[in-house]
């Protein structure tokens, strides 16, 4: 099976999140660009789980209230083929987050699946690959 397979029984889940802090469920704000967009969690490109991961923490840690509205300002949502997604900053604006980019080899063989039926809360997996994204906060 390959990552991108998509499953009635199986979800896919990449290895980033994980390596770099991240716990399953994911938290609201991950989760809730994920469910918007009806992405798969392995079409997220690792620098996309990095930004991720750090506005997760300042919402934490500094209390702040993150929405969709205020990363689409920050990023574009874009693919570099293969439908995976990461962000980009804008062209008139520098790296809003610092040390998010880097090059990670051999990425996309770092995956594992897990059966959707030993996961409690199933509502929020991703059901699909999405061939184009948009950032919108409803």
């Amino acid at each position: 099976m390959n990552s991108d397979c998509v499953s009635e029984s199986w979800v896919s889940f990449p290895a980033t999140p994980f390596l770099i802090g991240f716990r399953y469920p994911f938290p609201t704000f991950t989760q809730s660009l994920f469910t918007l967009m009806s992405m798969c969690y392995i079409q997220a490109m690792p620098m996309m789980w990095r930004v991720l991961y750090t506005l997760e923490t300042i919402i934490e840690q500094e209390g702040r209230e993150i929405g969709m509205s205020e990363l689409s300002r920050l990023y574009n949502l874009v693919t570099h083929g293969s439908h995976r997604f990461l962000y980009k900053h804008k062209p008139s604006d520098s790296h809003p987050i610092l040390k998010t980019t880097k090059n990670d080899t051999h990425w996309k063989t770092h995956f594992f699946f897990v059966r959707k039926d030993s996961i409690l809360d199933r509502k929020d997996l991703p059901k699909k690959w999405i061939t184009q994204g948009r950032i919108w906060d409803p």
